[in-house]
């Protein structure tokens, strides 16, 4: 099974990318946040982890108020460097350990934390800014991460003690990973600071060594403050240290801090630290029974003929394709895909395989590849074909024989709007010579 080897917490204000990348370590001003990062690197030099999972917050790069979620885990194999305004930094793409970060979030989904799911997003400084401190990365990274997204700039957020609970809720996850894996938990964000209003630049440095001192020995008093309470006493933006919490609850009760510092060059207390569990393993049959409380709800599914549940490893393999088709919603996209399906397969930068199945029109083999049903319904209404169609394709029959299992064989339909004024097939009930006209117009144009 996995297991947590530790955790490491710290800030993630972008001066630590900013003296990072303009290689500030001999500078006196900037010298102390260098210094602060070296007791975590030979920790991980010498722990090894295989993965680190980061808890983070975006500062409105890649999640923006259209959709904002309270938790956001990332489940791809791969995370790029987001452009923050002027360029992305000079960093590798970070490596998702995929499968880890899929068990994790089914096991939080069973113990009923309402997650979202991330893939093709890259992340900001609130993952990258420590990151790049903790661990050399040219040229590439020594590790895998996970991260984990909070919304913690759009209230209502999520409260102190909900972060809690999903840590512990994270720990189960983590040890009843059935690989042997090394993992070590990293929170991010804070300590005090305020960035808005006229209230910015407020910092409460002994506030910051009570709650260094809390998290370690007594955090389930955090877990009873307010929201308010963590705005008051560290300010409003400060109260993303709650993300801390989520580390702590994964975490033994006793623990064993190896390394703290902190620091207040400009607007926010900059923290540093290191915990070690004082614990004994947990017991393999609990570990057995927390994984079949993880794959209870879909247990059986598989066996279902014909069935094929769009969970996250369906979901990262065929991303691409599905993410092609979703874009048949823009009136761009699909004049091209009409126009020349060539050049919109090369621009999407489609495997083979994916684009011989469009151009097939292979409805069960797209289904078998990952294809989740509602990107073909869209095709269909792009190409002039109708949902039922595809049903029958999938069935392996005809039209007409899948008609002939419905309620009413004349009813018709598909998702397409406006621009489709009228279809071969669509037709009055009843009306035989149009349903051959239909299905050979119908197969002449797919």
């Amino acid at each position: 099974m996995a297991r947590i080897i530790g955790a490491i917490a710290t800030s993630h204000t972008p001066t630590i990318g900013f003296a990072y990348d303009r290689n500030k370590g001999d500078d006196p001003v900037w010298a102390p946040i260098f210094e602060a990062f070296k007791p975590i690197q030979r920790w991980i030099a010498d722990k090894k982890p295989d993965v680190l999972f980061i808890i983070y917050n975006d500062h409105v790069t890649s999640f923006f108020f259209d959709h904002y979620s309270a938790f956001a885990l990332g489940i791809d194999d791969r995370y790029a460097v987001a452009d923050e305004g002027g360029g992305a930094r000079a960093l590798p793409p970070a490596k998702g350990h995929a499968a880890l970060s899929h068990h994790i979030g089914a096991s939080l989904m069973a113990d009923e934390f309402d997650m979202s799911f991330f893939q093709d997003r890259a992340l900001d400084h609130g993952c990258f800014s420590p990151l790049s401190m903790m661990c050399p990365h040219e040229p590439d990274w020594p590790v895998e991460i996970v991260p984990l997204q909070v919304g913690v700039l759009q209230f209502p957020i999520p409260s102190a003690l909900r972060c809690w609970k999903l840590g512990q809720s994270l720990r189960r996850a983590i040890e009843s990973y059935p690989e042997d894996l090394k993992v070590a938990i990293v929170a991010t964000g804070g300590l005090s600071h305020q960035v808005h209003g006229e209230r910015a630049g407020f910092n409460n440095t002994a506030w910051d060594a009570q709650f260094l001192e809390l998290i370690e020995k007594d955090p389930v008093k955090l877990t009873q403050m307010t929201i308010a309470d963590y705005a008051r006493l560290g300010g409003v933006e400060g109260a993303e240290v709650i993300m801390w919490l989520i580390m702590r609850g994964a975490l033994s009760a006793n623990i064993r801090k190896v390394h703290q510092t902190y620091y207040l060059p400009t607007m926010t207390g900059l923290a540093t630290a290191i915990y070690e569990n004082e614990a004994s393993e947990t017991l393999a049959d609990t570990d057995a029974r927390y994984l079949a409380h993880v794959k209870e709800q879909l247990a059986g599914a598989e066996s279902l003929p014909g069935t094929y549940p769009f969970d996250h490893a369906r979901s990262l393999k065929a991303y691409r394709i599905n993410k092609f088709l979703h874009r048949l919603v823009e009136p761009s996209h699909r004049a091209l895909f009409l126009a020349d399906p060539e050049q919109a397969f090369a621009q999407s930068n489609l495997t083979d395989e994916e684009r011989e199945l469009i151009r097939r029109r292979d409805w069960r083999g797209m289904m078998h590849y990952g294809v989740i049903f509602f990107m073909l319904e869209k095709l269909a209404a792009v190409v002039g074909l109708s949902n039922l169609h595809v049903y029958a394709a999938m069935r392996g029959q005809t039209l007409n024989e899948f008609m002939q299992t419905r309620n009413a064989p004349g009813a018709l339909y598909s998702v397409a709007g406006k621009e489709q004024a009228s279809f071969a097939w669509d037709r009055p009930a009843g009306d035989g010579k149009a349903t051959d006209k239909a299905r050979n117009k119908a197969k002449a144009r797919a």
